[in-house]
Order: C-alpha cells, then structure tokens, then sequence
C-alpha cells in the first residue's frame, strides 16, 4: 500500500510543474542518460504490441520497490535459460527520473542486470496504466507475459517457479 502510495505522490508532484520545466528537464534528460532508452508511453507502446511468435515478460519495477528488486534474479534467469525458447525479458524501470544516473544505473550496474532494461518516464498514469492493464491499480511489481495476441498480467511478486510456470503456458 505504501508503494501506491509512495508511487502516485510522486506523480502528482511532477505532473503539477509547468511545461517549461517539463521541457527543459527532457533535454537534460537525454544529455545524461546514455545508453538508457527512456519512453513515454506513446514511445513506450510498442514492446506490449509486438506480434513475432516470441513470449515477452515484460516486468515493472523500481528500484525503490524491494519486491521487485527480491524478484529480479528471476527474471534475469528466465531471460538466461529461455534465451533459445523465443523467449525475450523486458525490464521496464519506474524510477525516479532523476536517479536514471545515481541510483538506476550503478544498480543494473552492480546487480550485472543483463536483460533489456528501459525506463518509462511518463506522468500521466491515469491514462497508461489502465492501457496496460484495466485491472492494474498501479501497484509495483507488475508483470506482462505475452506472445502475439495472448497475454496475462500479474500485479504481485514471483518465484522463479511461478514465473517459470506462467511462461512455460505460453510455450504450448
């Protein structure tokens, strides 16, 4: 419950600035981050879309939240034993944009994060978390398996069988 809350706080914090600022955080934005890919949710869009017979698991999460970050490794070890069974991880980070360089990074860093890792920088939850999943509350972690137009969604955390289990559904 703190998460969600912690969460929207800080979305309506940001939303509450005015363009300008929004502009001029963007720019430094991109200067800073290299090497980090950062949507928003238009951008973002197309990794819940992608239609080629792979399984995506693609996972929300902050580093802030210690559900995800107890449940990375096994979406690390998923992407690392599903690798030859068209099976592709996607880490999507909900930090903070102003941690991307002082927490995010040394911590993919640190923790040798080798699955895709981006970051979804967009305020306007209200609008992108339902166009996720309807029944999402916006609760860290969340978790979408897919394979062209079947998914699931998962608002909780994982064991590495229970992952295991859902992705092997879509295996079949």
């Amino acid at each position: 419950m703190r998460i969600i809350v912690l969460f929207m706080s800080f979305f309506v914090l940001i939303s509450c600035q005015n363009s300008k600022k929004k502009e001029e955080k963007k720019v430094k934005k991109t200067e800073n981050v290299e090497k980090l890919e950062v949507y928003d949710f238009n951008g973002f869009k197309k990794f819940l879309e992608q239609k080629d017979d792979k399984v995506y698991v693609v996972n929300f999460w902050a580093t802030w939240c210690a559900p995800c970050v107890k449940e990375l490794p096994y979406f690390e070890k998923i992407g690392e034993n599903y690798k030859d069974k068209n099976v592709e991880v996607l880490l999507v980070s909900l930090d903070f944009p102003n941690q991307y360089n002082t927490k995010l990074k040394p911590f993919l860093k640190e923790k040798n994060i080798q699955s895709k890792v981006i970051a979804l920088d967009d305020v306007d939850m209200n609008t992108w978390i339902p166009k996720v999943d309807e029944s999402w509350s916006g609760a860290l972690p969340a978790t979408i398996i897919y394979k062209n137009d079947s998914s699931k969604f998962f608002e909780q955390s994982f064991t590495y069988e229970t992952l295991e289990n859902e992705i092997k559904q879509f295996l079949n």
